[in-house]
Parts: C-alpha cells; sequence; structure tokens
C-alpha cells in the first residue's frame, strides 16, 4: 500500500547514563515526535535496519547484509531479551528481491540482534512484538564494507518488494551519525580481545559487566572533554541530513569508506542503515522529511537525531 519512514540514532547510554534533565527531556521529545507520526501511521509491518555490535555477527562469518528470518534479542546493554515476531514469509520474500535485484545477502533462521535494531522497537512500540517485524542487519562496524551505492541499491531492491504488498510499511533506520565509541578493532585489540571479535558469542557475566562499565566511563570522560576518543561532527552531520532531505541520494552515492570513517568516526558507517531506508522509501517517488531532530550529545558519544519521513503528497 505506501511505506513510511523513521530514522532514529541509538546509544547503550540511553539505557546506563544520567543525562542532565534538560538532555533528557529535549531527546524524549524527539521520540515523542516519532511515536506520535507512527501512531497516525498505523503500521501493519515494520523493517528495521540496523548494526550489530560484535553480539550477534562476529568475524568467523561477516555478511555485509543479512535478513533474519527469524531473531532473538539478547538484551545488551539494558535492552529487552527475547524473540522478535519475525513474518518469515515476507523475510523470504524480501530475501528474494534483494538477490533477484542482483544484491547478493544472507538469510538466518538464528539472528541474534543487539541494541541496535531492539532500541528503536523499545522505544517507538513499547516492545519487541507489538508489530510483526522484519530485521536487516547491515555491517557497520566490522571492515571491509560494501561501497555505500551498495546499500542504496540494496534499499531500493527492498523497497520496490515492499511497496507491492498490501500493508502499511514502517521503515526504521537506526544507527550513527558522527560517533566513535569504545569499540575494539583488529589492528589494535590485543589477542584475547581480537578472539572476541572472531568467536566471542555468549560472553561471560564478568566480560559483560567490564564492557558495560567502559563504555559508561568513555562517556563520563568525553562529556567532560577528556578521553581521546574523536569528536562529533555536526556540520558533517547536517549536511547528510540536509542531503537526505532532499532527496538527494546521488550525493550521498559519492560517500567512500574512507571519507565516512575521517569524517564521521569509525561508528559513522552506521549512517548505511539510514540510507538503506532512505533509498527504499523513495521508491515510491520523491519523499518529505516531516519531522528532524539533532543535537551533538557527548553524553551518549553521538550526533544524535531523529526523523520521519513520507511520500511526498500529490496536492
Amino acid at each position: 500500500m505506501t511505506l513510511a519512514l523513521v530514522a532514529m540514532s541509538h546509544s547503550p547510554l540511553l539505557e546506563l547514563s544520567q543525562p542532565p534533565a534538560e538532555l533528557a527531556a529535549d531527546v524524549e521529545t524527539a521520540f515523542d515526535a516519532a511515536r506520535k507520526f507512527i501512531v497516525e501511521y498505523d503500521p501493519e509491518l515494520v523493517v528495521v535496519f540496523g548494526p550489530d555490535h560484535y553480539n550477534g555477527f562476529f568475524y568467523e562469518l561477516m555478511p555485509q547484509f543479512c535478513v533474519g528470518l527469524a531473531a532473538t534479542s539478547i538484551g545488551d546493554f539494558g535492552s529487552t531479551p527475547g524473540p522478535l515476531d519475525v513474518p518469515r514469509e515476507v523475510a523470504q520474500g524480501l530475501a528474494q528481491a534483494a538477490l533477484d535485484s542482483g544484491i547478493d545477502l544472507a538469510v538466518s533462521l538464528r539472528m541474534e540482534v543487539d541494541h541496535g535494531m531492539v532500541q528503536p522497537l523499545e522505544i517507538l512500540f513499547g516492545g519487541l512484538t507489538t508489530v510483526p517485524t522484519v530485521p536487516f542487519f547491515i555491517n557497520s562496524v566490522a571492515p571491509p564494507f560494501t561501497p555505500v551505492h551498495r546499500v542504496r541499491a540494496l534499499g531500493e531492491a527492498l523497497g520496490r518488494y515492499l511497496s507491492g504488498l498490501d500493508k502499511r510499511v514502517l521503515l526504521i533506520g537506526s544507527g550513527g551519525l558522527s560517533h566513535e565509541p569504545p569499540v575494539p578493532t583488529l589492528e589494535t585489540a590485543p589477542a584475547h580481545v581480537v578472539e572476541g571479535l572472531i568467536a566471542g558469542r555468549n560472553p561471560t557475566a564478568e566480560a559483560t559487566a567490564k564492557r558495560r562499565a567502559n563504555v559508561i566511563d568513555a562517556a563520563r570522560r568525553f562529556a567532560a572533554g577528556e578521553g581521546n576518543l574523536k569528536a562529533l561532527h555536526p556540520s558533517w552531520d547536517g549536511t547528510f541530513l540536509d542531503q537526505l532531505a532532499a532527496n538527494d541520494l546521488d550525493a550521498i552515492d559519492g560517500y567512500t569508506n574512507d571519507s565516512i570513517k575521517e569524517l564521521g568516526g569509525q561508528s559513522g558507517q552506521e549512517i548505511r542503515n539510514w540510507i538503506a531506508a532512505y533509498a527504499a522509501l523513495s521508491t515510491v517517488g520523491p519523499y518529505d522529511m516531516t519531522y528532524r531532530y539533532y543535537r551533538p550529545i557527548p553524553e551518549f558519544i553521538a550526533g544524535f537525531s531523529v526523523t520521519t519521513a513520507l511520500p511526498r503528497s500529490a496536492d
């Protein structure tokens, strides 16, 4: 029937930190706007594009794209654990649509998703099973990365399929914008940490607690202007949002993997999830960004944004 979109940042610090009251209220205002948009749209199906942070996908086998035919939240960083309500027939249709368009991808009957996909479902819907949801993993953390134009092509293939369904479909892009949290890399991590990046499923309680403490401490120091994390980049974030609002996906095609890392930080690659969602929406014609919130938030180690969008009215 039609498509609608919400794209939003996520952060483990939403669950773990206690930001100033003004900041918390400001972000909650943005979430309220997105929730109101969703209530008015009343989606029958959700497709969420999101990353993973070495919780469900590891270097033992790291796809660029993977659709969950069934999925479970691991419940990291205070997010809700448990199964998602995945409509398998739709998920399989999405996989076939991508393949038919020349986009190779993986499928999973045991996808494990983390806060990168779960937070939007919790924040926007209050839980994991309110609306049938297809989770779509886009590698945004573990180099090497596919070129950005392939992410757009993926989104367009999926959008063409979804727009042919007799359903109101909500696209969610989760991640970004500019940020570089303390995520280890193969090049710099010690051997025992590298092994966790390769095959780190089911970490011990001690390892989980250490990871949480590291993130909290890094955010505290970053907000205080200390530490060595890469600075947020509001002008880069703003240009990206302007290009999305202008329906200028051609300009975004020109982004390179290296430029994203240099300007947006190591985890700025998460804009891929926004690109896929907006590309899918673009298949039904020009769209309007109906709401836009942005604020650089050191307390969350993120250039933090929430947007909504709808196909442009024919009026």
